[in-house]
């Protein structure tokens, strides 16, 4: 008998995963490593290679940078809600008024950054330490100037700006401990900026990171007086916040005068150099004075919406901080195109700063579209998680949806104009924004909310009018070329 042996193929292990899986993986994991890469302090060079790597090298930490600078409004507001509307209306008044603060110290932040990013793009380090070290004189003498003042005479300053007596009592220690720690505000600013402008952005992102850390804790200890601290009520929320923004601007010192990034930082760098200083205040005047304009029409706005009473106030004050919140990120993508625009046309090269403005504007389109979705259809239960009075809700509601029709137009205005600001041309967007915020943002708010008749939702209608406006008229300067040209 003849027996047949069959043998079975031996079946070979193969790998059975989806390729589509694989693939997805693989750029998971190239994605993290950039992302790891942009938070790390780094030597490159912004100037060379893919404009799409180096742009998102210094928009992922300016991004996340603001986003922290926003943290500090939505934190305070949060504890503050618990306490009332007066105790809310007087966080609005007075960060109506702390835009002035801001505005200085942004205008001139960005004159700092165009001016040390354009010298590290030279690679001409000692003069970017140099520019630094004049900035922190100039932030001297501004927080002597406005901080002493605004200390003595908050009460004076609330009745300005027609907060009624209940907010003025509750609110003057808040408004006095802000205005007087300007030096925190200045200097986070002011330091910033120069880090900014040299790319070094990750060490920014720390020093904010520490501060909110600071805040956070902070605040409800001394706003409720939990364990051994005070129940300082609104005035805690101040306290807790120059704290955090103080440690923050310590961080920022310790990591300059150490000079292991791209500014070489030495103690010789703040000789007073006359010649430096007034160039830098030609340059950010220009910054300062669109600050100003934008910012003090934001006070005027707040002005008219106190006709409507407390309320309105307490929801105009919520959304703006909300609002803050959404849009810092993307102001964040501002900065690096600003960055990359100082430092390319430092190296002499103008194509790859325009290249750069238009691919980050690509870019803020999509995530501002994408968060004006988030505003319209989540706007009721955002707002609900600060207050459940119904005016404000109705109010916050409005002003939150209203506003988030216009965020995709915002993203390309805040990207050009940031870029004119970081190539040197600071005087263009402080032309543009007087016309559009005052000759026609003001009036255009006035008419709709009192003779419409729509109130306090009359304002909001304007700032998407203005706002809309400017952005057409800034990439119309832009196109135009002149910021090629720019010496700074």
């Amino acid at each position: 008998m003849r027996v047949t042996l069959t043998t079975q193929p031996v079946k070979k292990e193969t790998d059975m995963t989806n390729p589509i899986e694989q693939i997805n993986k693989s750029l998971w994991q190239r994605w993290r490593a950039f992302f790891r890469e942009a938070l790390r302090d780094n030597e490159t060079d912004f100037t060379r290679g893919p404009v799409d790597r180096a742009l998102g090298l210094l928009a992922i930490p300016m991004m996340l940078e603001m986003s922290m600078e926003a943290i500090f409004a939505v934190v305070d507001i949060a504890f503050v809600s618990r306490l009332g509307t007066n105790s809310i209306a007087a966080v609005g008044i007075t960060e109506a008024l702390v835009t002035v603060i801001y505005a200085i110290a942004a205008g001139l932040g960005m004159g700092i950054t165009a001016m040390v990013s354009r010298r590290i793009g030279a690679n001409d380090r000692q003069a970017a330490a140099q520019v630094t070290g004049q900035a922190i004189w100039i932030g001297a003498v501004l927080a002597v100037a406005i901080g002493i003042p605004g200390y003595i005479y908050a009460a004076d300053l609330l009745r300005m700006m027609g907060a009624s007596e209940g907010v003025i009592a509750e609110g003057t220690g808040y408004t006095a401990i802000i205005m007087g720690g300007s030096a925190s505000i200045f200097y986070l600013f002011l330091l910033n900026a120069a880090f900014r402008g040299a790319g070094d952005a990750p060490v920014t992102l720390r020093a904010l990171v520490l501060a909110n850390a600071i805040n956070i804790i902070l605040d409800p200890c001394l706003i409720f007086g939990l364990g051994p601290f005070p129940e300082l009520g609104v005035t805690g929320a101040a306290v807790a916040t120059t704290i955090g923004r103080s440690i923050g601007v310590v961080y920022l010192a310790y990591v300059l005068y150490g000079g292991s990034g791209r500014l070489q930082f030495r103690s010789e760098h703040l000789a007073i150099v006359f010649s430096l200083i007034k160039r830098m205040l030609v340059i950010s005047a220009g910054g300062v004075g669109q600050f100003l304009i934008s910012t003090s029409s934001w006070i005027v706005l707040m002005r008219i919406v106190a006709l409507y009473g407390s309320a309105p106030i307490a929801a105009y004050t919520i959304a703006l901080r909300l609002i803050e919140f959404a849009i810092l990120p993307a102001w964040g993508l501002g900065n690096a195109a600003a960055t990359m625009v100082g430092q390319s046309l430092g190296a002499g090269k103008p194509d790859r700063a325009e290249k750069s403005v238009w691919r980050a504007a690509k870019f803020n389109v999509i995530f501002m579209t994408i968060l004006g979705l988030l505003m319209l259809v989540f706007a009721p239960a955002i707002v609900g998680l600060f207050s459940t009075d119904p005016e404000i809700l109705e109010y916050g509601t409005n002003c939150l949806r209203i506003l988030g029709i216009g965020y995709p137009v915002y993203a390309v205005g805040m990207i050009v104009v940031q870029s004119l600001n970081g190539a040197g041309d600071t005087r263009s967007p402080s032309i543009l924004n007087f016309i559009c915020f005052w000759l026609i943002q003001i009036p255009v708010a006035y008419w709709l909310s009192d003779q419409a008749g729509l109130g306090p939702n009359g304002v909001f209608v304007a700032i998407i009018f203005s706002e809309s406006l400017l952005t057409l008229a800034a990439v119309w300067v832009f196109k135009r070329g002149k910021w090629k040209s720019q010496q700074v």
